[in-house]
């Protein structure tokens, strides 16, 4: 994905404010669909799943755990720390999540502490019970 094909325009409404717009995100490491409102962040829809022991961190983009890759879709984000975020990373889509802003629905791999969050949670929710997703 280039940085050009994800990152979008805010989309609005004829008075100029931002269009409500709700989006649907699939986690790829659980195969979960999360709901996440136009100008809301991703890490906000994620940790309002309730699924426990999500690291948030510091929700400004300068500690780096909850770093996601977005697979397909567009997103909007906010300046992000280049300690956990190189330029490469960026035109890439590996993102952190308390600074990406859906503009469509989106498929994300998250990565890092977060990655392993999200399927240490799946799989004890599989285990637990007693279904195979």
């Amino acid at each position: 994905m280039t940085a050009s094909s994800m990152f979008a325009q805010t989309p609005t409404t004829t008075s100029g404010q931002i269009a409500a717009y709700q989006f649907t995100v699939r986690l790829s490491n659980s195969g979960e669909t999360v709901a996440c409102k136009a100008g809301e962040t991703l890490l906000a829809a994620i940790a309002r799943t309730g699924k426990k022991g999500i690291p948030v961190g510091c929700r400004g983009g300068g500690c780096g755990v909850c770093k996601v890759e977005v697979l397909s879709g567009q997103v909007h984000t906010r300046q992000m720390s280049r300690r956990h975020v190189s330029e490469d990373d960026e035109r890439s889509g590996r993102l952190l999540a308390c600074c990406v802003y859906p503009a469509s629905d989106l498929q994300v791999c998250a990565i890092g502490r977060l990655g392993q969050r999200l399927l240490a949670t799946s799989t004890h929710q599989t285990i637990h019970s007693g279904q195979m997703r």
